[in-house]
């Protein structure tokens, strides 16, 4: 949620941030931005390298002052306020495991900086432990544990104390692909049981597809595009976002008086009436998935039809991609789900592409 917003608006939201924006000297590493995020929600910032979002993280931490603007914590301003009094949480890549404790030690170690009662600290371990899946696992200690363990200890960590937000910086990017899709799942098994705010920083597009309640694609320091995952993949805002979520299909052209599409070579296309009224010149995108390769004789539905050459065949695993050098000197891309291999087309083959109108999304220029 973006825009001004009331005080009890404010109250309502875990975290409210207005206007803030950060500047290393000549270097803007985040323009003024608003962005409000709702409590028990699961935003993902998401974004390539340099795109702001680990900024915008280590603002809302307090690891770095705002040049402008103001962090509103549960309508509370915290702009200026020191890490450790935000009851903020945090996850790293890195685990953060002080090797010389024990696992226990570790988790209980925020506990004890809070001074707890040793019997308080016991039981909020236990339950933490319990919560990741590491019970009976107390004593070790963190080089005796598998990379996936110590982020579950690191976890641990971060839950026992029952923060407001907890804030994870790419805690998965150093597993391997088997452990980060368990360990995606363990991680929205807990946000569900806790209720808590998280905000999750990531590069992987897929993470943040399958992880999240909206996601917050960010660009050159700004908000590119901000909605849940349908959204962004199914209504992308631009050509950044439409690229980056995803494969997609890019072309432009230009709205005749008959209200079709005109794209290179002369050819025409039947677009979706919402696309007949906007402005002439147009770049519309369709995802692989959509296009599909239809037969010679297969007669017309009134789809899209564009014919040419396959120009690769990429079998990978449960899907196919067949990308294909149009007549009129499109690449398009069309993904499938794979047949054996002599059903699959080859280098070479004619073919044609179909896809429908309603399939097509027009993009901001």
């Amino acid at each position: 949620m973006q825009g001004g917003t009331s005080l009890g608006d404010q109250i309502a939201h875990a975290i409210a941030l207005k206007g803030i924006s950060k500047s290393f000297g000549p270097v803007t590493a985040l323009h003024p931005t608003d962005l409000s995020v709702e409590k028990g929600e699961f935003l993902t910032l998401l974004g390539p390298s340099g795109s702001g979002k680990t900024t915008l993280l280590n603002l809302i931490a307090g690891a770095t002052g705002p040049t402008t603007g103001s962090i509103l914590l549960q309508g509370r301003d915290i702009t200026a306020m020191p890490p450790r009094d935000r009851g903020i949480g945090m996850v790293f890549q890195n685990y953060a495991l002080m090797p010389h404790m024990t696992v226990f030690e570790n988790v209980a170690y925020p506990l004890r900086v809070r001074r707890l009662s040793a019997e308080t600290i016991r039981a909020k371990v236990a339950e933490a432990l319990e919560r990741v899946g590491l019970r009976g696992f107390e004593d070790r200690k963190p080089r005796q544990l598998s990379g996936g363990q110590q982020q579950r200890v690191g976890i641990a960590r971060c839950i026992v104390y029952s923060p407001a937000i907890i804030m994870m910086d790419e805690p998965l990017g150093a597993l391997d692909k088997n452990l980060r899709e368990q360990m995606q799942g363990e991680i929205r098994r807990l946000h569900k049981e806790l209720g808590t705010t998280f905000i999750y920083v990531t590069h992987d597009q897929e993470e943040a597809l399958n992880m999240s309640d909206r996601i917050c694609l960010m660009s050159m320091g700004e908000i590119a595009q901000l909605g849940t995952p349908d959204q962004l993949y199914f209504q992308p805002r631009n050509r950044f976002v439409a690229e980056f979520i995803g494969e997609s299909n890019l072309i432009s052209g230009r709205m005749n008086a008959a209200g079709r599409m005109m794209i290179a070579g002369d050819h025409s296309l039947a677009v979706p009436d919402v696309m007949r009224t906007g402005e002439s010149e147009l770049l519309v995108m369709v995802r692989p998935e959509k296009v599909r390769i239809c037969s010679i004789d297969e007669p017309d539905d009134g789809s899209n039809v564009l014919s040419g050459e396959v120009a690769s065949s990429s079998f990978i695993g449960g899907m196919t991609r067949v990308t294909v050098k149009t007549e009129n000197g499109l690449n398009m891309t069309a993904k499938m789900v794979s047949g054996r291999a002599e059903l699959r087309p080859e280098p070479g083959a004619r073919v044609r592409l179909c896809w429908s109108s309603s399939d097509m999304v027009v993009l901001e220029k």
